[in-house]
């Protein structure tokens, strides 16, 4: 009988455990130095951007300003593959610079939201 209860118990922890596991989660937003996404520029220093010219992926008529944002070499390099990622096929697209986005972007948003 002892047997049989150890045996459940280990059965239904195992059980649980993966189910545990599965709710654990990570949030970064903009300001932390790990964040990539779409920053609003708003009446922030004109940002230092990797290329002068938008990218752009899916050619649409438009006349919405620019979107600018922060994303790893590897997104910017084949942004084909991941405009879809950002929600930024259709749209003009600049890239900021890390060290403008340290520099310059975290430290003022992280004062503005204090």
């Amino acid at each position: 009988m002892k047997r049989f209860l150890i045996t459940a118990a280990l059965a239904a922890a195992t059980l649980i455990t993966p189910a545990l596991a599965a709710d654990v989660g990570v949030s970064i937003s903009v300001g932390d130095p790990h964040f990539y996404g779409r920053l609003d520029i708003g009446d922030y220093p004109q940002p230092q951007v990797i290329y002068r010219r938008p990218m752009i992926i899916e050619r649409v008529e438009m006349d919405r300003p620019p979107v600018y944002l922060r994303v790893p070499p590897g997104h910017r390099k084949h942004w084909n593959r991941h405009c879809r990622e950002y929600n930024a096929c259709g749209e003009r697209v600049f890239f900021v610079r890390d060290n403008w986005y340290n520099r310059e972007y975290v430290p003022r948003y992280r004062k503005q939201r204090s």
